[in-house]
């Protein structure tokens, strides 16, 4: 759900790395930490890790958690976190988390690409966190032993063949499904998003605060809203960007169908875009009118899945699929059009060889994929039945061509080898009324549908921002000054609009 850097499958930056067995069923001894660590407030030791284009003064350190918080002094696991002082200590009124996307995003690594512009923004009135989720970046690691062929954006996401069929699909599920189950343990088990809610108010009691405020963003904004519902208490000011539908039914599984729709509602953007008249003398403009576009890129992909085009990665071919996965992920942002464009322009030209996008080029690392399967299918029992999937496909790519059936396809869910330790949580309307919510209107990943759903659950704990834009990621994102003026005034002061409010483009 998440710009790049927010979205499923981030390359997560490596901060002190810690392994893990491939096939343990306890943590090994040496993530172990003293079986008394669990029931103390934990110490953080921290040590200096800036990174070039990060903030100054960025600062790392280790959290122990319990692998089973059922179980607070047994095995413990490392969660790394990170965190930028104030630098206007005598406006401090607080502590911020960034909560980042997915699942799969590093919060470490968020705040070193925006902590920076937070603190500008903020005027020193936070010192700003961040924690890796488990299975992330510096924190402890699981494997699932996956093959390389099943680690590509393309495989990962569930894109049926061109045909519409699925077989291919059923078989790579189960075969991950499997993976996970022999390799990942109980260290992948406890990926969820009940255990990162609980993490962090770890992290916070680790703080020494008695409430934190928020920055949550696409998933993060799941994980925010389930940590205000779990501790509400401990919430302070509390900013949920780019929201899915909290239904605790279909968490994950519905927030993937719901991006078909998603998809058509934000493509305009991209086809007003690509037929301007500008874009003649950059040598992108695929057509000459916007209602042109569509059946452009639609009939290019059909083409593709008929006659794979050679690229400049050995061995890898542009296909259908790789090109409809390059539509998805540049919608996510306008700065991604350019590329789409051309890759959409070499495409079509036997005399040049197309370029992949990097995330559709190489396979993920086997820890990434992992953790980004782990979540989604720990979190919520999907159903099993391939017969309903097949149905479902079919009807998906009728209603929504662009997106030719992945977002209602099966996934390792459906065989996922253990069910969920406990019930997602229900969002409510309970609890102080000190949450913020911002929103494109034409959100390809969250969309605008699916965030008055959060909106209406959160009732009168919530204001909703509306911002007239395309894209996934609103505040200190997009350059709308309303939306984000919005933001900042309530971060700094308090002060939210009284009703839900609207910011044009």
């Amino acid at each position: 759900m998440t710009t790049y850097s927010n979205r499923p499958l981030l390359l997560a930056l490596s901060v002190t790395v810690v392994a893990t067995s491939l096939a343990a069923v306890a943590v090994p001894a040496a993530l172990a930490v003293p079986a008394n660590s669990a029931t103390a407030v934990p110490t953080l030791t921290w040590r200096s890790c800036a990174q070039p284009g990060g903030p100054a003064g960025q600062e790392c350190a280790d959290l122990p958690v319990p692998l089973d918080y059922a179980d607070p002094d047994g095995p413990q696991l490392t969660v790394a976190v990170s965190r930028v002082r104030s630098d206007r200590p005598g406006a401090r009124r607080g502590t911020l988390i960034v909560i980042p996307g997915g699942p799969g995003s590093a919060g470490v690594q968020r705040l070193t690409q925006k902590g920076a512009a937070l603190q500008k923004e903020l005027a020193g009135a936070y010192d700003l966190v961040g924690l890796d989720p488990r299975g992330i970046g510096g924190s402890t690691r699981a494997n699932c032993g996956l093959d390389e062929e099943d680690r590509y954006m393309t495989t990962l996401r569930s894109w049926p063949a061109p045909d519409g069929d699925i077989t291919e699909n059923v078989a790579r599920s189960r075969r991950t499904a499997e993976a996970c189950a022999r390799n990942g343990g109980a260290v992948l088990r406890s990926f969820s998003t009940a255990n990162e809610v609980r993490d962090i108010d770890r992290f916070r009691q680790a703080l020494g605060e008695e409430k934190l405020s928020a920055w949550g963003v696409s998933y993060g904004t799941y994980v925010g809203a389930v940590y205000a519902q779990k501790y509400p208490r401990h919430t302070d000011r509390w900013v949920l960007d780019s929201s899915g539908d909290p239904d605790p039914s279909r968490l994950e599984r519905g927030w993937l169908a719901n991006m078909a729709q998603a998809a058509d509602d934000r493509f305009p953007d991209f086809a007003a875009w690509a037929s301007d008249p500008a874009r003649e003398a950059e040598g992108l403009r695929l057509a000459r009118r916007p209602q042109d576009v569509r059946p452009l890129i639609l009939s290019l992909a059909a083409e593709l899945d008929r006659r794979p085009r050679e690229t400049t990665t050995a061995g890898i071919a542009l296909t259908g699929n790789r090109l409809r996965q390059a539509l998805q992920s540049a919608l996510y942002s306008d700065a991604s059009f350019e590329q789409l464009s051309g890759l959409v322009v070499a495409a079509q030209d036997p005399a040049v060889t197309p370029v992949l996008p990097p995330e559709l080029a190489y396979p993920l690392p086997d820890q990434d994929a992992a953790v980004m399967v782990a979540v989604i299918c720990n979190d919520v029992r999907w159903p099993a039945s391939v017969a309903s999937y097949r149905r479902a496909v079919a009807a998906d790519r009728v209603d929504h061509p662009l997106t030719a059936g992945m977002p209602a396809n099966i996934t390792p869910c459906a065989f996922w080898k253990n069910g969920p330790v406990e019930k997602p949580a229900r969002i409510t309307a309970e609890g102080p009324s000190d949450i913020l919510m911002i929103q494109n209107l034409r959100d390809p990943a969250t969309p605008y549908f699916g965030a008055l759903k959060m909106r209406e659950a959160l009732g009168g704990r919530a204001r909703l921002v509306t911002v007239g834009h395309g894209g996934h990621g609103v505040y200190l994102g997009n350059g709308n000054a309303c939306g984000t003026g919005k933001v900042t005034t309530f971060l700094t002061t308090g002060v939210r609009p009284d009703r839900d409010t609207f910011c044009a483009d």
